[in-house]
């Protein structure tokens, strides 16, 4: 190994590339005049804006109900609207263009979109942020994708409607198949639907790249009209990720800003190759190379599965549970998907480290048998030493990794949590390593965890072990659910979907 290397990671002085993470954003007020300034004119903007956009909204709303009076919802989804519905959809979508005037978004469009004649869909990155859909109110409102849950949100829920969309039912197994058929359908058709915009990422990111694209919108193998989108504002309060804010503080936040500037780029129109036409994949890399490219950020090939098992972590109160992403990323790098050796580990006795909760950079790299990529290995130390001291706690990693691998239960994760905090390996979990373990798995707080240790150690043994607590959590209705087939049990009872920021917003 590199002597530099052996001299310690506290001394290490080499530069490696950062990893991106899209769906991390942060957000605060750091200057005294960003305070003062956002706490007078939430007293004086705010309100102003504010009842000034629900009167707007409801307006909105009104005409939608008048709109779509008299058409049943399988009209709705059989044939484009006609006549004085259509233009009423160009109106409502002004009017709702005016929200965003309202709350100080400053629109500036570059190029020109096109009509359905010479793009029957439209994609639009990178998504960050509930005020993309500007583009869509200054395109007269096209058809969007859009979970059927949607159509149930108050007023949005009706004017989404009146755009005729394509909606996700996700409690139906064969609706995806359904809505790419119907997108494809559409796409193709030779009525006069409107155009169908997508959301290619499928989830939002902070801007810093462009994930990997669904191919819902490159099924149809039709001419594509890319559309870029950029908020180059001092204060980021516009971009909604898994990880930072909530929409409701983003929204109070934007609102408090006297101007939020939005730029949207129509990009010329992509026409695709027989080769994309057959190959749906290939066609939407390369449109996202073209995006890529006039944007100026890079190509990752993060998937809203990252996304979905990040969420999953942060609800398990993993912990770096926001950095799993890269983490991932990096074990892939590294060749740690092949050789399993966490499984291993966890298997040994002791993991064959002497203290497992202050692992240096040397051990971390001989246990893992990462001697033939030093800088790579470096990152990924880096990412749980966070204080920067040389030191981690290997359970930390260990837990990240074996608790989102190959779907397991959620009993398994409880069982490799306490058997990673089985400091004395001899299946004996103490007072403080079995909160820590249940802590780190099913989100408990600390006390609520001592308050199940007490309970489970009746004896007063000062240990317990994981039959002891099998035994009591059988009995208990609120575990019910560790002995489910997978972890979406839980994740779907207490969140009732997948969403950033879990119980923060819902997109």
């Amino acid at each position: 190994m590199n002597a530099k290397f052996a001299a310690g990671i506290s001394q290490i002085d080499c530069d490696t590339e950062p990893l991106l993470n899209p769906f991390v954003h942060r957000l605060e007020l750091n200057t005294t005049y960003e305070k003062i300034k956002t706490a007078i004119l939430t007293l004086v903007l705010v309100p102003l804006r504010v009842g000034l956009i629900c009167f707007i909204v409801v307006t909105g709303w009104m005409l939608a109900t008048v709109g779509l009076m008299g058409v049943s919802e399988q009209e709705l989804h059989e044939r484009p609207l006609e006549g004085w519905r259509k233009s009423l959809k160009s109106i409502v979508a002004q009017l709702i263009l005016c929200v965003y005037t309202v709350a100080g978004v400053k629109l500036k469009i570059v190029g020109r979109p096109c009509s359905k004649a010479e793009a029957p869909m439209v994609v639009l990155a990178p998504h960050s942020s509930f005020v993309d859909s500007v583009a869509m109110v200054y395109m007269g409102g096209p058809s969007i994708v859009a979970k059927g849950e949607t159509a149930s949100i108050p007023f949005f829920g009706k004017l989404i409607n009146y755009t005729q969309p394509i909606y996700v039912w996700r409690d139906d197994p064969e609706s995806r198949q359904k809505s790419v058929k119907e997108i494809i359908n559409r796409a193709t058709s030779s009525l006069d639907w409107p155009q169908i915009l997508i959301f290619p990422e499928g989830t939002c990111t902070n801007r810093s790249c462009l994930i990997s694209f669904k191919n819902g919108a490159f099924y149809p193998g039709v001419p594509i009209q890319p559309v870029c989108i950029r908020y180059p504002n001092k204060l980021d309060t516009v971009t909604w990720t898994w990880e930072g804010p909530s929409a409701l503080k983003l929204l109070w936040l934007t609102l408090t800003q006297p101007t939020s500037h939005c730029e949207v780029e129509f990009l010329p129109v992509y026409r695709p190759s027989e080769a994309e036409k057959r190959d749906p994949k290939l066609f939407a890399n390369n449109v996202r190379a073209v995006m890529a490219k006039a944007l100026g950020i890079p190509v990752v090939d993060y998937t809203y599965s990252d996304c979905k098992m990040m969420t999953r972590a942060k609800e398990m109160n993993l912990p770096f549970a926001g950095s799993l992403v890269e983490v991932r990323k990096l074990r892939k790098k590294l060749g740690l998907e092949m050789t399993h050796i966490e499984d291993k580990l966890l298997e040994s006795n002791g993991f064959i480290c002497r203290d497992c909760s202050r692992v240096t950079f040397i051990e971390f790299v001989n246990l893992l048998r990462l001697q033939d990529n030093e800088q790579v290995a470096l990152q990924l130390f880096r990412i749980y030493d966070k204080q920067n001291v040389g030191l981690i706690d290997l359970r930390d990693y260990l837990l990240g990794i074996l608790a989102t691998e190959n779907n397991k239960t959620p009993l398994e994760i409880v069982k490799i949590a306490l058997k990673l905090y089985d400091v004395n390996h001899n299946g004996k979990i103490t007072a403080d390593n079995f909160c820590k373990a249940l802590c780190q798995t099913v989100g408990l707080t600390r006390e609520q965890a001592m308050e199940i240790f007490d309970q489970v150690d009746r004896h007063q043994l000062g240990f317990v072990t994981f039959e002891n607590f099998i035994n009591y959590a059988q009995k208990r209705s609120d575990f019910h659910y560790l002995f489910s087939d997978t972890h979406d049990e839980k994740f779907l009872l207490k969140n009732g979907d997948i969403t950033p920021n879990t119980n923060k917003k819902v997109d």
